[in-house]
């Protein structure tokens, strides 16, 4: 007889066969998480300033799985609302690009314990507006700073006074947070080479000349007119807020909310003062200069008693109409007015 031999196959250990699973599973996850990396790389490196702009679709794509192994700052904006000059949305999210520009530049060593563990990014609200609905946005300047492990109603708000020194304050509010080196802020000089080579040259050639007028004292330094037009200039400058203009950045006016077909050039309310109502002001209190100027340095020159006395009364006139118009101004701005008191002994 012929014998048969039965082959026999032995169960799978199940512990090695988890351990199999566990393994597949976590060398898909890991390769899935280094395909974003990827993509944001290349992303980041398409962009000028190292900000990528994100729709709704790569939100949700960049979002969907936690943990992962980068942190993303979001900068939500509206072109519409650029020309909004009191929310200085142009100007953060140049500062915004601009500390974007200095980690990448800082950290693109692959050996840096920082390099792709933050990527920034901006969200336009007419593209994107399911972004702006999932993170809760509904205000402007708004930027959100997503972990590795949060989701976006998890993730942290910059508060305003986090850009208030654009950004050298949002570097600080990164490293705080994430604990990631950003780096000193690298800001493009005031002028490029062409230009510095140019007004060198320019330097050069206009020397001689400059020198020879200096001499022979015919320059502008010279010239009574240009300093005298040089001290009202000062004065009005001085006296219009145009200083109060620059630093915060006031709009010479603003569309009424009621009807936007109409300006508004004075603000009611002691709070806030436009750049046209500055200079209006400033233009009364210049009238008024002048006319004082005119009455001790000139008119006492003229020798005709009767046009002293009819210049004086014009100039009275038109002085205390100017000073009426800046009264009235500032009682219809705060509520407070002026009130005269007569001598007690007059009574």
């Amino acid at each position: 007889m012929r014998k048969t031999i039965t082959l026999t196959m032995s169960p799978i250990p199940k512990l090695p066969l988890l351990l199999l699973l566990i393994s597949a599973v976590l060398s898909l996850t890991s390769s899935a998480e280094s395909d974003l990396v990827s993509e944001l790389q290349s992303l980041q490196s398409r962009s000028k300033s190292g900000v990528i702009r994100l729709t709704d679709h790569s939100v949700s794509r960049f979002l969907s799985s936690t943990p992962r192994p980068f942190s993303l700052l979001i900068f939500f904006d509206a072109a519409k609302l650029h020309e909004k000059s009191e929310l200085h949305l142009t100007d953060l999210r140049r500062e915004f690009g601009l500390v974007a520009e200095s980690f990448v530049s800082n950290n693109a060593d692959p050996a840096s314990p920082s390099h792709s563990k933050l990527f920034f990014c901006d969200v336009e609200f007419q593209d994107s507006q399911s972004s702006f609905a999932l993170f809760g946005v509904n205000s402007l300047p708004h930027i959100r700073l997503v972990g590795p492990g949060q989701n976006p109603k998890e993730s942290l708000q910059m508060e305003q006074g986090d850009f208030a020194r654009l950004a050298e304050s949002m570097s600080e509010f990164i490293e705080s947070k994430t604990k990631l080196n950003v780096g000193p802020i690298q800001r493009p000089p005031m002028f490029s080479r062409n230009q510095i080579i140019l007004a060198v040259m320019a330097w050069l050639i206009w020397t001689p000349f400059i020198v020879k007028k200096a001499i022979t004292g015919r320059t502008l330094l010279h010239d009574p007119r240009v300093w005298l037009s040089g001290a009202v200039f000062v004065y009005f400058f001085s006296v219009s807020g145009a200083m109060h203009n620059i630093i915060r950045k006031m709009p010479m006016f603003l569309v009424d909310r009621n009807d936007p077909s109409k300006l508004v050039f004075f603000y009611q309310g002691s709070g806030m003062q436009l750049g046209t109502e500055g200079f209006a002001v400033g233009f009364l209190y210049t009238i008024v200069g002048l006319l004082l100027a005119f009455l001790t340095r000139v008119l006492v020159k003229v020798r005709n008693v009767n046009a002293q006395r009819v210049v004086m009364l014009v100039a009275l006139a038109v002085s205390f109409w100017a000073v009426k118009k800046v009264v009235s101004l500032d009682n219809w701005k705060t509520g407070y007015g002026i009130h005269a008191f007569w001598p007690t002994s007059w009574n």
